[in-house]
């Protein structure tokens, strides 16, 4: 499985954020199905974008790369996320990148023009069934810039004559760098060690061009399949508006942390699917975070029933039985995230129902149990939520305090009952009252 990574001429913001979560997710479900998965994602780290905004800032382009992709591990530990198993960088792999350009070059699919080399299009037959058009409606779709050195409009480059102070590396055709389209298609192949990708993924507005040129240059020299799916997820706008920074909307992951917590940003990403659109808005930040309370305090409830005991006897109700198999159905059915969120909402619900009327079961903290660990098993280890969850435990001060509300309640002492639910809110423990006593949790 190969992922387009980040192209590290800026810090990350929020829309890579999601690329980063959905793929990780997916990658998540299908080792969790019992799959090898062997995972890359590249960090693009010479490009134009770099070297203009190295230009803007009056820096080297390799500072502005290294500052980012410094930045992008970060990011990466914010979102409580792990690494591909390999992040190549561009830079790392330039001699390969040479090479694959060279058989093109061989084989009649690229020509070399004072410096630079492009890939012709025309000589690549099925160039547009990724994106299902023709050579002629892709033409007039977008805006090609003139090039006198090209054969034809829709030539794309493969390698770049470096101008004056740009960074260069050595080639048959003179100094220069590869352009942005090989460096997937070679880092791909390269890594994992294939002619054909089973998985490659990345955002819906790379399908044109750069995909449709990854799978031109890549199938052209090797004859083969470049890639058996193709994932493309949908695009994040703010409050129906395309992100960006000239709209003042541009919302970087970190200052998106600060605000929010990590959990209910990766709840809002799972309530869309990967493929569609997603609008980023205050209201369905505030909807995520209480979808999240939901779970929290279930697991808080639950943590009290099955504290009181060490060992479980093996048992699943039909109620988690159900919601699970659910569960699998929708991620199954290409990875239907906001489906699978339904069905953990349902066993929310179900087994609240049973904590509160089955107390007399035979089973009861054996079946609280097994639904504490449905949860963890969909929600920690595919979803990647709690993560970083609290103990549930609490420090002798908090016990001591829960303790003397508990007395204090049962001696009808409400007011100092009320002053002690202050001081436990104070201290982050939120403290509610049922027939059978307090129960807490921490916010």
């Amino acid at each position: 499985m190969y992922t387009c990574g980040v192209t590290v001429y800026d810090k990350c913001h929020i829309g890579h954020a999601r690329s980063l979560y959905v793929f990780e997710v997916i990658r998540r479900y299908l080792k969790f199905r019992g799959y090898d998965v062997h995972f890359v994602r590249n960090i693009t780290d010479i490009d134009d974008k770099i070297i203009n905004k190295a230009g803007e800032v009056h820096r080297s382009s390799e500072e502005v790369a290294r500052e980012n992709i410094a930045s992008y591990y970060e990011d990466l530990n914010r979102l409580q996320m792990s690494k591909a198993d390999i992040e190549p960088k561009a830079t790392e792999n330039i001699p390969d990148m040479v090479k694959h350009i060279e058989g093109l070059v061989a084989k009649g699919f690229a020509y070399a023009v004072q410096g630079d080399v492009y890939f012709s299009v025309r000589k690549f037959p099925e160039y547009g069934k990724l994106s299902g058009q023709s050579v002629e409606e892709m033409r007039e779709a977008v805006r090609i810039e003139k090039d006198p050195n090209k054969k034809d409009p829709l030539d794309f480059a493969l390698w770049k004559k470096s101008k004056e102070g740009e960074p260069s590396w050595p080639s048959p055709w003179g100094p220069g760098r590869p352009g942005w389209h090989i460096e997937c298609s070679v880092m791909s192949t390269k890594h994992l060690k294939c002619e054909t990708l089973d998985i490659h993924a990345g955002g819906r507005d790379l399908i044109f061009p750069h995909h449709e040129n990854e799978i031109a240059q890549s199938e052209s020299l090797s004859g083969k399949s470049f890639a058996k799916y193709w994932l493309h997820h949908g695009l994040l706008t703010i409050n129906g508006q395309k992100m960006a920074k000239s709209l003042g909307n541009f919302i970087t992951v970190s200052d998106a942390l600060k605000k929010y917590g990590v959990d209910d940003l990766k709840v809002f990403f799972l309530s869309s699917h990967y493929a569609s659109p997603i609008d980023f808005s205050e209201e369905k930040m505030t909807e995520a975070k209480k979808a999240l309370q939901r779970f929290d305090i279930l697991y808080w409830k639950a943590s009290e029933i099955i504290k009181q005991k060490n060992n479980f006897r093996s048992v699943e109700p039909e109620f988690i039985k159900e919601n699970k198999n659910r569960f699998l159905e929708a991620m199954d059915d290409d990875f239907n995230t906001p489906k699978a969120l339904g069905c953990l909402f349902d066993l929310v619900s179900d087994t609240n129902k049973f904590i509160d009327q089955e107390k007399n079961d035979s089973y009861y903290a054996d079946i609280v149990h097994q639904a504490v660990s449905a949860f963890d098993q969909m929600m920690k280890e595919i979803f990647g939520l709690f993560s970083q969850e609290e103990e549930w435990s609490l420090a002798k001060e908090e016990a001591d305090l829960l303790e003397e509300r508990r007395r204090a309640r049962e001696s009808k002492n409400f007011k100092k009952s009320d002053e002690l639910r202050q001081t436990l809110k104070k201290k982050g423990i939120v403290v509610e009252d049922a027939k059978d006593g307090q129960t807490w949790r921490r916010v």
